[in-house]
């Protein structure tokens, strides 16, 4: 793992300002958030914070907050989020060694809203791949990237990658999480997907109106209403249907 936890202090003015009055931020303020496994799932409701939270964690570590690897020229001089600019990484020892010098850390944020355009400005480029992502699909661009970008142990950060993905490719999507978890590298994503949160061993946090806490993929809400959904679709859709 790569950082064991984040905390961060704020102006007690801020509090009732986003993100700081999202319960979830807020209870980062409070109490700060701890890693317990190289693989951690953040699912919630839209809204809920998870994605602020991601995307935090990436500037923090000197990613841009659009995507991109780590080491990207120019990314310090961005405007930071108002919870990037004040959330504090707190490295382990493997990850205090890598990460003490700005050139020598690794890894990734993969955003799916920004992805594709980013990815299609940068390719060919040194130090990303030699595709032309402009001649492919969303899905086969993001397995392109996830397949050369994701391959060495660092820190890597996703928001919502199921987006552009069929359940095939979710599935080879587990397989990259799975191998740079096995190889020493760190995962934080941001999902609405019950296959990526079925990964053995990944930690899942669920974020709501009471801010955070550990659950079992059995636990989760989301597992629930899909597996209801499935096996009696009409369950959900007469009530919906009606009210249009």
């Amino acid at each position: 793992m790569i950082i064991e936890r984040v905390s961060c202090e704020i102006n007690s003015k801020n509090k009732n300002e986003w993100p700081f009055n999202v319960p979830a931020v807020a209870q980062i303020v409070e109490e700060e958030l701890t890693f317990t496994a190289p693989i951690t799932f953040l699912v919630g409701e839209n809204g809920s914070g998870k994605s602020t939270i991601v995307e935090a964690i990436a500037e923090a570590y000197g990613l841009d907050a659009h995507g991109g690897r780590a080491g990207r020229k120019y990314v310090n001089d961005r405007p930071k989020t108002p919870l990037g600019e004040v959330l504090q990484l707190h490295y382990t020892p493997i990850g205090l060694t890598r990460s003490i010098s700005p050139r020598n850390r690794k890894g990734y944020f993969l955003r799916a809203e920004t992805a594709f355009g980013f990815m299609s400005f940068v390719s060919g480029m040194p130090g990303y791949w030699k595709e032309d992502i402009t001649e492919m699909s969303h899905g086969e661009g993001f397995l392109t990237v996830l397949d050369t970008m994701f391959s060495e142990p660092g820190l890597y950060l996703m928001d919502e990658p199921e987006a552009a993905l069929s359940f095939s490719s979710c599935l080879r999507l587990i397989a990259i999480i799975h191998r740079l978890a096995s190889i020493g590298g760190q995962v934080i994503c941001a999902t609405h997907s019950p296959l990526l949160t079925a990964i053995p061993g990944s930690e899942i946090l669920e974020l709501d109106q009471k801010g955070i806490r550990q659950v079992s993929w059995r636990e989760l809400s989301l597992v629930d209403h899909w597996r209801r959904y499935l096996n009696d679709p009409s369950f959900y859709l007469r009530h919906i249907l009606e009210e249009d």
